[in-house]
């Protein structure tokens, strides 16, 4: 249902759109198209990859890494997540998947978390960007609120 309510905000927003000004639509409606073209590669092969990964490695390891209780095993799962590092529409799907292996609802709070907050891989093109300094600041603090959340997500769920 929500979905549908979505799909008519943006067809009702379109419409006016065109209405107001059909050439500047035209010209956003180009742009979307080629972002969405460059972007569904990259997505494609990211959900590859989590079904490969998924496929190959036994489901007792991923149950095994994601009931690790306490700091140390959220510490763990937040360095996989670190490393791994991947966008958010990709990063949900696998925590479904991983939930119904059974993972522990905080250890995947942690792991997303991570996952879409703390680039290991990203962080040089972040450093050229804002400094060494923020980026340092940003991503120890972003790990550490991942543990965070997971040990509260543990405690409530």
């Amino acid at each position: 249902m929500l979905s549908l309510t979505f799909w008519s905000i943006t067809a009702v927003a379109l419409l006016i759109s065109w209405w107001r000004d059909s050439e500047r639509t035209k010209k956003a409606l180009r742009i979307s198209g080629r972002s969405l073209n460059g972007l569904v590669p990259v997505v494609l092969g990211m959900v590859a990859l989590v079904g490969l990964l998924m496929t190959l490695v036994p489901q007792e390891t991923l149950t095994r890494l994601f009931n690790i209780k306490g700091v140390a095993g959220y510490a763990l799962i937040s360095l996989v997540g670190a490393v791994i590092t991947m966008p958010a529409p990709v990063a949900f799907p696998l925590a479904g998947s991983l939930l119904k292996v059974g993972a522990a609802p905080g250890a995947l709070a942690t792991f997303i978390t991570t996952l879409t907050m703390v680039g290991t891989v990203s962080a040089p093109m972040e450093i050229s960007h804002f400094g060494r300094r923020f980026t340092l600041l940003r991503q120890a603090m972003s790990f550490v609120t991942a543990i965070a959340i997971g040990l509260l997500m543990g405690v409530f769920l």
